[in-house]
């Protein structure tokens, strides 16, 4: 995942931050890195994810993660708390630009996610239009799939990975 990132320059053709009216969208700093690992490693979070990662995984992607084009911190302006983040990934998904996304268990159900993702989308479609834009959540994931389709989101394909069903979903984007 951050090994790709690294690898795109797409992700530069846009601002590095957002802020939305609670919100604050930013490249990972070194002290939002702890936040990133319990996302990494909370089962809740994971549980649509293919599980908690692996310890040698979250280490490397410690290492990986500040600064990494294309990866967000999600932070709530009020207190600055890391709260999510948000993933754009160019060309991740057979040449379509993917979009993913969690946050902490403690910040569902606050619109945080909605907001984020709201954002990023505009501003990648901004900066990448006429671009297929994505997104892949396990279909039992309820709450994500009501989060895409509300942004106009389109069940366009289904397959299975890390031993469950998934749904890829099109984002709305408009034409240059």
């Amino acid at each position: 995942m951050l090994s790709r990132m690294a690898d795109t320059h797409a992700t530069t053709q846009w601002p590095r931050s957002l802020t939305t009216q609670r919100l604050l969208l930013r490249p990972v700093e070194p002290q939002d890195v702890p936040a990133h690992s319990r996302m990494w490693t909370d089962v809740e979070v994971r549980r649509h994810l293919g599980g908690p990662v692996d310890a040698e995984v979250v280490r490397a992607r410690e290492r990986g993660c500040v600064g990494a084009p294309g990866l967000l911190s999600v932070v709530r302006r009020t207190d600055g708390q890391v709260v999510g983040s948000v993933l754009v990934e160019p060309g991740a998904r057979d040449g379509r630009t993917e979009i993913s996304y969690q946050l902490l268990p403690e910040h569902w159900g606050h619109g945080y996610a909605r907001e984020a993702v709201t954002a990023v989308v505009d501003r990648v479609s901004a900066a990448l239009p006429g671009r297929d834009l994505v997104a892949v959540t396990q279909e039992a994931n309820t709450r994500s799939r009501r989060l895409l389709e509300h942004l106009g989101a389109t069940l366009t394909e289904r397959f299975v990975k890390f031993g469950q069903p998934q749904v890829l979903y099109r984002l709305p984007v408009p034409t240059p």
